[in-house]
């Protein structure tokens, strides 16, 4: 097989180039915006934005969950501003007070019924298709969306004993970090930096052990080892709860590690998982949402402390998110051609061939 290169520069650095990520995968393809949990009850919302578009989820009435675009249908003005909150059965545009109901339809316009031709069935807020999986909510702002049930269909059913939908986030941490999301996506994928950047990582799961069973298209991973004396990947190598769900076997010395194209990165542990949400800001910025989810009743025990897991990974993020930035420095240099991908860089290739695809370009 023919050596694979790193992306050329302008990946990293172009606006252009950034714009039109937004158009043909952020914008094209199902994102992840978080939680269930996040809205349990009717009139519970929350606000997202994707590149320059702002969303709301809410669930309503008989507990459906719907997206729309956080704009209203009078003059554009952004109606929700908060980034969570209940709504009282309706969401309320602050400008003119046009009113809608929970499922979008707008139900109060002042002084808009003596308008010639007006019709409230024609003001709804504008919809964007959104769908579930394991607890976490998608959304899909393309005209016509792909089948989420084809977009994630390598992953469906396949982390049911982890019993996903049940889990709780315990702990959450949000970084800003000045370096491209590709960059994020592609340092998560390979553990070919681990021994000089993670020492306390590599010495809890071998940098080159483990086998990756998705290695082309848009979602892409596979699993590493932990050592036999360990359990899990926290400060002391122990477990900070008990196995989730009905892991057990092989998978209580393995962690899963599966990037999500375009925003989702998910990793498995025998007793809770780690899920980070990319979204870029800029072609060299990018916030990153950090959850930690572990069982309810595990939470719920007096002596629960997720703190050992929460710090691993924070030290261990902090580390990544430093490299990940002085990389970005290096591919804005005049210096910077693009160089070869070592063997255990594989899924990186991978990804920087769907990127392509997707963005309709030469390799």
């Amino acid at each position: 097989m023919a050596t694979a290169f790193t992306l050329p520069g302008r990946y990293y650095t172009s606006h252009e180039l950034y714009q039109e990520e937004l158009e043909r995968i952020f914008y094209d393809r199902w994102v992840c915006m978080g939680r269930m949990e996040q809205i349990p009850d009717s009139g519970n919302y929350l606000v997202q934005q994707v590149g320059d578009e702002s969303l709301i989820i809410v669930r309503g009435e008989g507990q459906t969950i719907r997206a729309f675009y956080n704009v209203c249908r009078h003059r554009g003005t952004r109606i929700c501003t908060a980034s969570e909150g209940r709504l009282r059965q309706s969401i309320q545009c602050p400008y003119h007070a046009w009113t809608y109901g929970l499922d979008g339809r707008l139900i109060g316009a002042p002084h808009m019924k003596d308008v010639a031709g007006f019709k409230a069935e024609d003001y709804g807020l504008q919809p964007a298709a959104l769908d579930v999986w394991e607890g976490f909510l998608f959304v899909n702002l393309a005209s016509k969306p792909e089948p989420f049930s084809e977009a994630l269909a390598p992953l469906l059913g396949k982390f049911a004993r982890w019993h996903l939908p049940k889990l709780r986030a315990a702990r959450r941490i949000e970084y800003d970090v000045r370096a491209n999301w590709k960059l994020i996506i592609q340092n998560y994928s390979e553990c070919y930096h681990c021994p000089l950047i993670h020492p306390d990582l590599a010495r809890i799961s071998p940098y080159r052990s483990g086998n990756n069973d998705l290695t082309e298209g848009p979602i892409l991973g596979g699993y590493m080892l932990i050592n036999p004396s360990e359990h899990s990947l926290t400060l002391d190598g122990q477990n900070c709860a008990p196995p989730l769900g009905e892991v057990g076997g092989d998978d209580l010395h393995r962690v899963y590690y599966y990037s999500i194209l375009p925003n989702m990165l998910m990793s498995l542990h025998p007793d809770y998982v780690l899920v980070h949400t990319l979204w870029p800001q800029s072609p060299d910025r990018t916030l990153i949402r950090c959850e930690w989810l572990f069982e309810p009743e595990a939470m719920a025990q007096p002596n629960f402390d997720p703190d050992s897991a929460v710090s691993f990974w924070d030290m261990t993020n902090r580390q990544d998110w430093h490299v990940c930035e002085l990389s970005q420095r290096g591919v804005a240099s005049r210096a910077y051609r693009p160089g070869p991908y070592s063997t255990g860089e594989g899924l990186l290739a991978a990804f920087d061939r769907e990127l392509l695809r997707a963005l309709g370009h030469r390799a």
